[in-house]
């Protein structure tokens, strides 16, 4: 079977999807994926159900719930599969899956591999895994999925992991030289990551790379208007250091006045001959 955790909860099996549809389920499912090949004890499942109000019946409620998951997985694979795939193990019950057939530890290898090749200073292979763990993605994490405290800890920790794993390959598309190509992401990030100084950062300097100073500064004048009016913070360091680089580029590039005397020049602009 297979799982997919980094978008909308899925699971399939040769091309069948057999997802729970029972909230409750769902939850179980998802808490179980998460720890793949890992004993989840029952009392985890009930904090993460019901929180500090668990019914009496919370343990037979829990089990049951187990068993409609197996249920369901079972239409596709038969049920003594799925009493394979979800076993009973003290003092709860574990999902038995291979990393292939989770999405997140697929986007964890690849990654990693992206990281060593950023630290070979193989950009192309670095930008590559980490496109390649990217689409992985198919929305916010356990999309679909009512979370409780657990659930929400978890989808909080991949987001951040989606994150970094965006600016792993920006960071390696900009040392690649494609400046260009990612402005339009870069703007759609800061869009999306208002707060986030770090793809700010990258826009301007992917802007001012691409010869476009003017909306390098323009794009820095709003960043630090946005940290002003949400924070009460100026730019960080880094971002005021990138800012006086543009405009210390920018003053070198303009052609130098005339040092002469106003006067001067007026004469030699009427002295010139006419032809």
């Amino acid at each position: 079977m297979e799982f997919k955790l980094l978008g909308p909860l899925e699971a399939t099996h040769e091309g069948h999807i057999c997802t729970p549809r029972a909230p409750k389920v769902k939850k179980v499912l998802a808490l179980l994926l998460l720890r793949a090949n890992q004993v989840v004890g029952l009392d985890t499942f009930i904090e993460e159900l019901w929180g500090d109000k668990s019914p009496q019946t919370a343990i037979t409620t829990t089990q049951t719930y187990v068993y409609h998951l197996r249920r369901s997985l079972g239409r596709s694979v038969g049920a003594d599969q799925a009493e394979k795939i979800i076993r009973t193990a003290a003092p709860g019950y574990v999902l038995t899956a291979d990393d292939n057939d989770i999405d997140i530890p697929q986007f964890d290898s690849l990654i990693t591999r992206a990281q060593l090749a950023a630290t070979a200073e193989d950009f192309r292979e670095s930008a590559r895994n980490a496109k390649k763990a990217l689409s992985l993605w198919t929305g916010a994490p356990l999309a679909g999925v009512e979370r409780g405290n657990i659930l929400r800890g978890y989808a909080v920790n991949l987001e951040e992991r989606h994150i970094a794993a965006l600016e792993l390959r920006l960071q390696a598309e900009m040392r690649l030289g494609n400046h260009r190509e990612i402005i339009g992401e870069l703007r759609s990030l800061v869009t999306v990551h208002p707060l986030n100084e770090w793809f700010h950062s990258q826009l301007i300097t992917a802007l001012h790379k691409a010869g476009r100073r003017s909306e390098a500064l323009d794009a820095y004048q709003n960043v630090r208007d946005l940290l002003r009016l949400e924070l009460g913070l100026e730019p960080s360091p880094e971002l005021w250091h990138l800012h006086q680089e543009i405009l210390a580029a920018d003053s070198r590039v303009r052609p130098p006045h005339s040092r002469l005397p106003l006067a001067q020049r007026s004469e030699i602009r009427r002295s010139a001959p006419v032809l």
